[in-house]
């Protein structure tokens, strides 16, 4: 078993970019407007971390929107429907995806930090290729590079299955997934690195959990940051991470700690899961 952290692979929007995770909700509302559906941004974000397809399909299924559909189309969602929204959804998307593309705030300075630890940088999206290869870009333009990026049309079957993240470990030569570790901000993201066998590491106040914009969320007073901490830790709590930080400028300390428990020989399988660690003690 390698004594060191070796691969990071990171989620995108509310991980890396895109603080409280807005482009794919956004545009998830204004697709089933175009299909005369309501979409509370709140429903947009249940499903979140999923492709986008399977979100799209998990939405459908939700019994406001069948009842909604039900009303306008005398039938209930198909397939067809999902993919029919999925089709408006793609070009929407395409359009916007530059509006919600800001680094967030440590993410560089995180990144630059595992690359002088010798760790690789991995990153997988819900996004498929298209959409995907635009966030890449501006992200590059903004100066964060990553070394190998996957998509979730790029495998059979996407999050919680692990296959984006094992694909960016086959990219990266990593071998022992024991070196590995998950960073997300959707509890199926979680999954996805319990699957794979890594570490995982969960964020509670830069994606989807918490729903903020950055500039909302720096200008609460603490007794609310905690407040939705904690609600955030709960949504997490299933999935059960082996760690929870708010944002991905914490990950340093949580590595230096995962290598500390890598050369007593504790991988992720035999780490306590504890649900959630107060991002503070971290």
């Amino acid at each position: 078993m390698s004594d060191r952290v070796q691969t990071v692979v990171f989620d995108w929007a509310g991980t890396l970019v895109d603080f409280g995770s807005f482009a794919p909700t956004q545009v998830l509302v204004q697709a089933f407007a175009s299909m005369d559906l309501t979409l509370t941004l709140a429903q947009a974000r249940g499903p979140m971390g999923m492709g986008k397809w399977e979100h799209i399909r998990a939405l459908c299924a939700l019994p406001d929107i069948t009842q909604q559909f039900k009303a306008l189309y005398q039938r209930d969602p198909t397939d067809e429907d999902v993919t029919a929204i999925y089709e408006l959804f793609l070009p929407l998307q395409e359009q916007r995806v530059a509006d919600y593309s800001d680094i967030i705030p440590g993410a560089k300075e995180t990144l630059a930090w595992l690359r002088a630890q010798s760790v690789q940088i991995g990153s997988c999206s819900g996004y498929p290729r298209r959409i995907l290869s635009q966030v890449v870009r501006q992200s590059e333009l903004a100066g964060l590079t990553v070394d190998c990026h996957v998509a979730t049309d790029e495998v059979r079957s996407s999050r919680p299955w692990p296959g984006m993240l094992l694909r960016n470990m086959t990219e990266l030569g990593t071998l022992d997934v024991r070196s590995c570790v998950k960073v997300d901000d959707t509890p199926v993201g979680i999954l996805e690195g319990h699957h794979a066998g890594t570490w995982t590491v969960a964020l509670l106040m830069s994606g989807n959990a918490c729903g903020l914009t950055f500039a909302e969320f720096d200008s609460l007073p603490e007794h609310q940051k905690t407040d939705i901490r904690t609600q955030a830790m709960q949504t997490f709590l299933p999935a059960a991470p082996h760690f929870c930080i708010d944002t991905i400028a914490q990950l340093p300390a949580i590595i230096t700690s995962i290598n500390a428990s890598l050369r007593r020989g504790i991988g992720p399988h035999l780490s306590v899961l504890p649900g959630c660690v107060d991002p503070r003690l971290a």
